[in-house]
């Protein structure tokens, strides 16, 4: 007798032997992005470690000055002798000199001749000096151009310094109480020089601020403070 099989048992049976024959599908796990609070922390710690890691920045000290008091002494009275040695008491005049610069003993040979009554140089490079010079017998200034001709007549580097000079300018000033000063200022390839001349207690008083072409560059705010310092005393 024949055996009949109903539809139902056999699909059954299908899909049963087809659904265990698969395997189950593997979970996705979802990859998670670096929030935008983990990336900022990241970025700003590298950059406080690169800032930390750099080396400062050196700041430069203002330079500082030392005040000079010049007695304008005869050659007679030079160092001293017969006059009074301290210098702050019978000062004619003063002047700021930078730290760190040296005196250069003036000769009484030297004194007597050109006049030169002071003078400080930069260790470092000689030719950068400031110094000054006295002449009597001057109740009052001569013009500007006169006034800087009689100074080169005694003073050779002066002379050639003009004579190669692209500019030379004058001006005249006047202090808080009313005394005139003659300031020249002589730029040229080889160097720089200051110049102020005044008049007092019938003297002609020239203070002088020389540096080379390089050094002016370098030290033109220190140089001109020192050219400005200059005055007399009453």
């Amino acid at each position: 007798m024949a055996t009949i099989f109903s539809p139902s048992a056999l699909l059954s049976s299908t899909a049963t032997t087809s659904s265990a024959a698969k395997p189950p599908p593997l979970a996705t796990i979802p990859q998670s992005k670096p929030s935008s609070t983990v990336a900022t922390t990241l970025a700003a710690t590298a950059l406080a470690a690169t800032i930390l890691s750099a080396s400062p920045p050196s700041l430069a000290e203002p330079p500082s000055y030392k005040l000079y008091y010049g007695t304008a002494a005869s050659a007679a009275n030079y160092g001293g002798y017969g006059g009074n040695s301290d210098k702050k008491a019978s000062a004619e005049y003063t002047y700021e000199v930078p730290d760190g610069w040296k005196e250069k003993l003036i000769s009484k040979i030297q004194k007597g001749t050109n006049g030169t009554d002071s003078e400080f140089y930069n260790p470092k490079k000689k030719a950068e000096k400031e110094y000054l010079t006295f002449l009597g017998g001057f109740p009052r200034l001569a013009p500007k151009e006169i006034i800087l001709n009689n100074l080169a007549l005694s003073d050779v580097d002066l002379q050639d310094l003009i004579a190669a000079a692209d500019a030379v300018t004058s001006e005249e000033r006047k202090d808080d109480k009313g005394q005139v000063y003659y300031v020249y200022e002589i730029d040229g390839a080889a160097g720089h020089s200051l110049i102020s001349v005044t008049c007092a207690k019938n003297k002609l008083y020239a203070h002088f601020v020389n540096a080379p072409a390089p050094e002016w560059k370098r030290d033109q705010e220190t140089l001109m403070h020192i050219h400005q310092s200059f005055k007399t005393v009453d």
